[in-house]
């Protein structure tokens, strides 16, 4: 049985020890201190911790400012509200100029869970993943997220790192990997199809793949938690021998995760892929658990996209389907 721990807890550990290393690291979050981990932070650096209240635009403003004046500012709120409430903040007042602001977006994906569509973000890869310049992580453990942390003060220009609130299997317990901007990890290997997750959806895909040597399928399993940059030769050289490829992430279909692997395969590599994602649909509230059999973000449903994918639509140019 794997132990229990959540990525915001890998995350703030993270911050903590690039901050020991780096004394321009300074903390801001929109009060979320405790929900979030940020007191830690606040109590072994509290000359170097703001508490911007709930004005998650300010709090990007003035990390800008901070950025501009040389500290290298990490943020943190809600995915939904940092990344949603504040996107032309971070759109002009830092990715416009290739600042070093690092956003960490808590709570995301279903993991905010009771707190319902309001607070659960879907759409954070898609919105920060658009934005040129911005890199985006998604830690699938808290040792990951801690490494992404850290990676995240190292890499010049903004970064956005996304992870969860509830306690998810932690993959390694051991030494973590090194992580890298566009890199990945493949956790297993396999010629007959591939599955690519993120986040919670690793685990998942590594149970499904489980489940398909019991039918003889031999599958990769591929953690992208660098969503962008992607991990992009990896996936083409995976992909190029699968009869099918699946991409695994609790967000939106549209793009997240999959829109990244769909456009990139369309271009290098062309195959069958799809997505068990959340389909054009919001939250709503649950336990986290239970929400991801709700949405179909399960291993069962990885396992189906590979034995018994549905067949793709015919398309004829010029005419509606």
């Amino acid at each position: 049985m794997s132990a229990l721990r959540a990525t915001r807890e890998g995350w703030i550990d993270g911050v903590v020890k690039a901050a020991e290393a780096d004394e321009r690291i300074v903390l801001l979050d929109a009060d979320v201190s405790r929900s979030v981990g940020s007191g830690a932070f606040a109590s072994r650096f509290p000359r170097r911790h703001v508490n911007c209240g709930i004005s998650e635009q300010d709090m990007i403003s003035r990390a800008a400012g901070l950025a501009l004046a040389g500290f290298v500012p990490f943020v943190e709120s809600y995915a939904v509200f940092v990344t949603g409430r504040s996107w032309e903040q971070i759109r002009t007042s830092v990715c416009h100029m290739r600042l070093g602001v690092k956003i960490g977006g808590a709570h995301a994906g279903l993991s905010a869970g009771p707190d319902g569509a309001t607070h659960q973000a879907l759409e954070d890869i898609a919105l920060m993943r658009v934005l040129p310049g911005m890199t985006v992580l998604v830690p699938c453990d808290a040792p990951q997220a801690e490494a992404c942390a850290i990676l995240a003060a190292e890499t010049p220009g903004p970064v956005y790192v996304r992870f969860g609130r509830n306690p998810v299997p932690v993959l390694h317990s051991g030494d973590v990997p090194p992580v890298a901007r566009g890199g990945c990890e493949i956790l297993e290997e396999g010629p007959d199809a591939l599955l690519i997750g993120a986040g919670v959806m690793v685990g998942a895909c590594l149970e499904a793949r489980s489940l398909l040597l019991e039918r003889g399928v031999r599958a990769s399993v591929l953690n992208a938690y660098s969503v962008k940059p992607l991990c992009e030769d990896a996936i083409v050289g995976l992909a190029r021998p699968a009869s099918r490829v699946v991409v695994a992430c609790d967000c939106q279909k549209a793009g997240g995760l999959y829109g990244a692997v769909a456009e990139l395969l369309a271009e290098r590599c062309p195959a069958r892929v799809s997505a068990v994602c959340v389909e054009d649909r919001f939250g709503t509230s649950g336990d986290p658990g239970l929400l991801l059999e709700s949405y179909g973000l399960t291993a069962r449903r990885i396992f189906e996209a590979v034995v018994d994918p549905a067949e793709p639509r015919a398309c004829r140019p010029g005419l509606p389907e």
